[in-house]
């Protein structure tokens, strides 16, 4: 059997000998459409240009908010193949066998492959590549920082259709819907990890037989373990906000991804609604306000006051800090996890630069307000960082559709 050891030798010794001209051969620029060798998507007329482009597919609440596929998967792959149009055009046929079997809709399938550091470092282009390596970003946390290859960002309010397109394509299923697998992204990569989750009214209920959150606490209306929405319109950047115009990388997007656990026994035993409004959101804000929130929190930008009359500050009212123009600078599409039996989040941001990631996760550390209220510290009082850990971070490139297949400088 090939060690992950003798395939990253190889890789290292290819992109020595063979040098960012030679991979940027592995597109045909002529086409505009994809890899040497291969026609145009059949299916491009019919998909956004974007691999994250979902807006205009999904449902929304009756305010106008965004309803999330429920059930979530991202395998991180490590790339067991040399770069090569082989490769290329076999990752590309992959993908387009997902395309052909579901429909891009939340109860068919979203699905998007991006590209990370290790990637970037095996064809010597981190440096001028989209993406960097992980840092710490909390005094607070002590993260694995990883680094992959890819990774295969799956979606769909179906949780079968997850487990069907990771056996296509990593196992040995020869039929996926309609369509028959000719082609797996197995063939170039072995799957390294592998997050899992799901988003939606009473689905964490469902889930609530793990470490870090009281069984009974949470009801068949809550949607995150917290009980709390979090994906309010006007909360998040666009999807037009995140991405990356004109350039090398032209369509594509940045995205981060955190494990955090949560710790939520004393978020439902030790707080009345009132303390957990105050914690999510800030001070001035009541649980019957929640309720008449629509596409937007409103906040006062008044985080030091409260710190300094309450002792206390909320989640929402740090992070809306972080904005431009206006908006927020990164569009979340975490979700609620059990992997490892702790209650939990996979952080899953998209932005148009890394830094927009850091600038907004600074603001939720709140730092500054320590100075006014001694009862503010880096995690108490402090919004949601009493009740979270951040196991781990990796960034990735999500390139467009069509550039999806080793993505070249």
């Amino acid at each position: 059997m090939t060690t992950r050891r003798a395939v990253l030798e190889r890789l290292a010794v290819l992109s020595g000998t063979v040098g960012l001209a030679g991979c940027s051969r592995l597109l045909d620029p002529s086409a505009g459409e994809g890899v040497r060798g291969l026609a145009a998507n059949p299916h491009a007329d019919s998909l956004p240009e974007t691999q994250f482009g979902q807006t205009d597919a999904l449902r929304t609440d009756g305010d106008g908010n965004d309803i999330q596929p429920q059930y979530r998967r991202v395998l991180l792959l490590s790339l067991d193949a040399e770069p090569s149009n082989d490769a290329a055009r076999t990752v590309e046929r992959a993908m387009r066998t997902l395309e052909a079997a579901f429909e891009w809709a939340p109860d068919g399938l979203f699905h998007a492959l991006a590209w990370g550091t290790d990637y970037f470092e095996r064809i010597d282009a981190i440096e001028k590549s989209p993406i960097e390596r992980p840092t710490v970003l909390s005094r607070t946390d002590d993260p694995d920082l990883q680094s992959y290859d890819a990774a295969l960002v799956l979606s769909s309010d179906t949780a079968s259709n997850l487990t069907r397109v990771e056996n296509a394509m990593f196992g040995s299923s020869e039929r996926l819907g309609d369509a028959s697998v000719e082609h797996r992204l197995g063939a170039v990569f072995s799957v390294a990890g592998r997050r899992t989750g799901f988003m939606g009214a009473g689905l964490p209920r469902e889930h609530a037989d793990v470490e870090g959150v009281p069984a009974d606490a949470l009801s068949a209306d809550d949607p995150m373990f917290t009980g709390f929405f979090s994906g309010r319109k006007r909360t998040q950047a666009s999807e037009q906000r995140v991405r990356i115009d004109g350039g090398t990388f032209d369509g594509g997007t940045t995205m981060h991804l955190s494990h955090l656990t949560e710790d939520l026994d004393r978020w439902w035993t030790d707080f009345d609604a009132a303390d957990r409004v105050t914690h999510m959101f800030s001070p001035d804000v009541t649980p019957e306000d929640v309720e008449s929130f629509g596409t937007d929190v409103p906040f006062a930008d008044a985080a030091r006051e409260h710190a300094q009359e309450h002792g206390v500050v909320g989640h929402h009212e740090k992070v809306a800090r972080a904005r431009k123009d206006g908006e927020p600078l990164v569009l979340r599409r975490d979700f609620n996890t059990v992997d490892g039996g702790q209650a939990g989040v996979h952080f899953l941001s998209l932005q148009r630069d890394i830094a927009d990631f850091r600038r907004t996760r600074r603001a939720m550390n709140g730092w500054y307000l320590r100075d006014e209220n001694s009862q503010v510290t880096d995690r108490k009082n402090n919004g949601l960082l009493e009740f979270i850990t951040v196991q781990s971070r990796a960034n990735f490139y999500v390139p467009p559709r069509k550039g999806r297949a080793f993505p070249l400088l």
